[in-house]
C-alpha cells in the first residue's frame, strides 16, 4: 500500500485472508480489521500511499513552499507503520472480537443469511396456468414477488438466465419467495411444493453453486437496486440475499439500493460466479479454480515500476508525469490490455479530488482558512505548538468520520499552514501530520472504504473499530508529536 491504493491493497489481499484464515482455523474477524488497518498504515510511508499525502502537499505548493518529495513521509511513516503493526500484533488482536462461527460459514451459507424459509423446490403439475410460459410471461415476480432461481428438466438443473425459458409439465422450478406466499398460490398456480427449507448443499452441482461476492469501491452502481442494474442479465446470477453490516437484508431484494462492502448470496453456474473474479466492481471470497496470471511480464512491469519510483525519487521526472509514462509503458508491453487499464482508474477518486482542490484555493483567496487559523490560535494557541498540533490532528480526526479523508486534508491543510504562520513556526510539521491523520481513519468503520470492505465479511459490529482503532489513533498522535519536529522542525 505504500505504492498503490490503499482501498485496492485490501480488496486484493480480502479473499487471500480469508482462505488463510480457514486454513488455520482463525476466524475473519481476527484477521480482517488489522489487515485493513495494514493497509492504511503502510499508505502513510510514501507520497503516493494514499491521496491525503498528494493533496497535502499540493496545498504546500499552492502557498509558494517546496512540496514533499517521493519519500519525504517515509521516515515519521515506518515509526507509525511499525508501531502501528506491533500495537496491533501485542495489543490490538486481544481487542478483537473473536466470532468463532464467522458470519458466513462455507458449510451452509443459506442458513446463515437466513434465507432457508425463502427456497423451495416447486413441480409444475399437469393443466398448470403455466404451462407453455415463458418465466418472464408467467409474471411469478410481478404479481407473486417470487424469483425463479433454477429450473430442473429431466433431472439437469438449468440457471443463469431464464426470462425466455418456456415451462413444461413435469418442470421442477427452484423459486425463492416468503414462505407463506408460497404455500398460499401453489394452487393457483398449478404447482406441488416438493420441498421447502433448501439447504447449500442442495443447490450446488458440478455446474452450479452458491457464492459471495462483497461490492467493491469500483461499482458503478452503488446506489442502484439489483432491478436498475439488471443484475441477473449482467451476471446470468441470482441474488438469494444481502448481507449489509451486521445482519442480513431479507425480505424484497430487487428493489434495495446497493451499498459499498454489501455482500451478496449469488446462486447460478460455476463458471459465471469464477468469471466475476476479473469483475472490479465485485470480490470473490473464495479460492480460485484456476490462475490466469501473465507469468512472462512479471519481470518487465517491475522494472517498469523500479522506473517510475527511480524517475521521482531522483527528481528526473514529476510524479504525474511519472505514473502516466508507466501506465502507459505497461499497456505497450502487454503487462495490460487497455480495458484492463481503463477498468482500473478509479474515476470517483479522479473527480473528487479535482472537485476539492479548487475548495483548497478558495479557502485561501477568500481568508477563510486564515480566519478558522486564528480561531485555533485563539483557542488553543497558548499550548504552544504541539499543543496546536494535537488540537490539529483531532479536528482531521473528527472530520474523516464524515467525510473522504481526501476531502479533509484539503479543508485542514490550508489552516494548518495558515495557523503556523500565526505562530511564527514552519508548516511542514502541521501538514505533514494533518495528511497522517486523515489517512489513519480507525475509529469507525465509515471512516475509509478499506475499513468498510472488512465490516460485512469480517461479521463486525459498528463499536469494534472504535474498540481497537481509538487506541492505535492515539498512539499515532503521541508518536507524531514526539518525532514530527524532529524530522521537521519548527
Amino acid at each position: 500500500s505504500a505504492f498503490m491504493n490503499n482501498i485496492g491493497a485490501t480488496a486484493v489481499l480480502l479473499p487471500v485472508t480469508i482462505g488463510l484464515g480457514k486454513e488455520a482455523n482463525i476466524p475473519p474477524s481476527k484477521l480482517l480489521i488489522p489487515l485493513a488497518y495494514a493497509s492504511l498504515l503502510g499508505g502513510v510511508t510514501t507520497l503516493i500511499g494514499t491521496p491525503p499525502n498528494l493533496l497535502a502537499s499540493d496545498a504546500l505548493a499552492e502557498v509558494g513552499l517546496e512540496p514533499f518529495s517521493l519519500f519525504d513521509y517515509t521516515p515519521m511513516g515506518l515509526i507509525i507503520a511499525t508501531s502501528g503493526i506491533l500495537y496491533l500484533t501485542f495489543i490490538g488482536r486481544r481487542l478483537l472480537p473473536k466470532i468463532e462461527q464467522t458470519t458466513h460459514p462455507e458449510e451452509d451459507l443459506t442458513e446463515e443469511y437466513q434465507v432457508r424459509d425463502y427456497l423451495a423446490e416447486l413441480h409444475v403439475d399437469e393443466g398448470s396456468p403455466l404451462i407453455g410460459q415463458t418465466i418472464a410471461g408467467s409474471r411469478l415476480g410481478e404479481k407473486y414477488d417470487l424469483t425463479v432461481v433454477g429450473i430442473v428438466e429431466d433431472g439437469r438443473l438449468h440457471t443463469g438466465v431464464l426470462a425466455e425459458r418456456e415451462i413444461l409439465p413435469d418442470d421442477v422450478l427452484l423459486i425463492r419467495g416468503e414462505h407463506d406466499q408460497i404455500v398460499r398460490i401453489h394452487e393457483e398456480i398449478g404447482v406441488s411444493i416438493q420441498s421447502d427449507g433448501i439447504r447449500e448443499r442442495d443447490l450446488r452441482s458440478p455446474d452450479a453453486t452458491v457464492a459471495e461476492l462483497v461490492i467493491s469501491q469500483k461499482a458503478h452502481f452503488i446506489g442502484k437496486s439489483l432491478r436498475d442494474m439488471d443484475f441477473r442479465g449482467r451476471t446470468g446470477l441470482t441474488v438469494l440475499a444481502i448481507w449489509r453490516e451486521e445482519a442480513p437484508v431479507l425480505g424484497r431484494l430487487a428493489d434495495e439500493p446497493l451499498r459499498l462492502g454489501d455482500t451478496l448470496l449469488v446462486y447460478g453456474q460455476r463458471d459465471r460466479i469464477e468469471a466475476l473474479r476479473y469483475d472490479p466492481a465485485f470480490l470473490l471470497l473464495r479460492k480460485p479454480v484456476y490462475y490466469s496470471r501473465r507469468h512472462n511480464k512479471a519481470v518487465i512491469i517491475m522494472l517498469i515500476f523500479g522506473f517510475m519510483i527511480a524517475s521521482v525519487a531522483t527528481g528526473l521526472l514529476h510524479i504525474s508525469v511519472a505514473a502516466v509514462l508507466a501506465a502507459v509503458l505497461a499497456i505497450l508491453t502487454g503487462c495490460l490490455t487497455l480495458d484492463e487499464a481503463y477498468k482500473s482508474v478509479e474515476w470517483k477518486s479522479v473527480f473528487l479530488i479535482a472537485g476539492m482542490l479548487p475548495m483548497g484555493i478558495a479557502m485561501e483567496i477568500t481568508g477563510t482558512a486564515q480566519f478558522l487559523a486564528d480561531g485555533i490560535i485563539n483557542i488553543v494557541g497558548g499550548l504552544g505548538p504541539r499543543g496546536v498540533m494535537v488540537g490539529l490532528f483531532i479536528l482531521t480526526t473528527m472530520l474523516t468520520a464524515f467525510m473522504s479523508n481526501a476531502a479533509a486534508a484539503v479543508l485542514v491543510a490550508p489552516i494548518a499552514i495558515q495557523t503556523a504562520f500565526g505562530l511564527g513556526v514552519s508548516p511542514y510539521a502541521f501538514v505533514m501530520g494533518i495528511a497522517i491523520a486523515a489517512s489513519n481513519s480507525f475509529v469507525t468503520p465509515i471512516g475509509h472504504q478499506a475499513c468498510v470492505l472488512v465490516y460485512g465479511p469480517g461479521g463486525y459490529r459498528f463499536f469494534d473499530y472504535a474498540r481497537v482503532g481509538l487506541p492505535l489513533t492515539i498512539l499515532i498522535w503521541i508518536l507524531m508529536v514526539i518525532f514530527l519536529p524532529i524530522f521537521w522542525p519548527m
